[in-house]
């Protein structure tokens, strides 16, 4: 359940923001498949780049995972 939820909080994070899945992965720093990984569902952050994405958008760990 988290796992969908946590990817459509962060396409829809990163579109508000307007931001392409290259220019997150730039921001955080891993591949653009990987951004396209984590909105698929396919896999999630760890939690340096979990907090790294809630320091970007400005979000808590709670509102970014639910």
């Amino acid at each position: 359940m988290m796992k969908i939820t946590f990817n459509e909080n962060l396409r829809t994070l990163r579109k508000s923001k307007g931001l392409t899945q290259k220019e997150l992965a730039e921001m955080v720093g891993v591949d653009q498949r990987t951004i396209s990984a984590w909105e698929k569902g396919i896999c999630e952050p760890g939690f340096q780049l979990l907090s790294h994405l809630c320091e970007i958008f400005n979000e808590t760990f709670d509102s970014i995972l639910t």
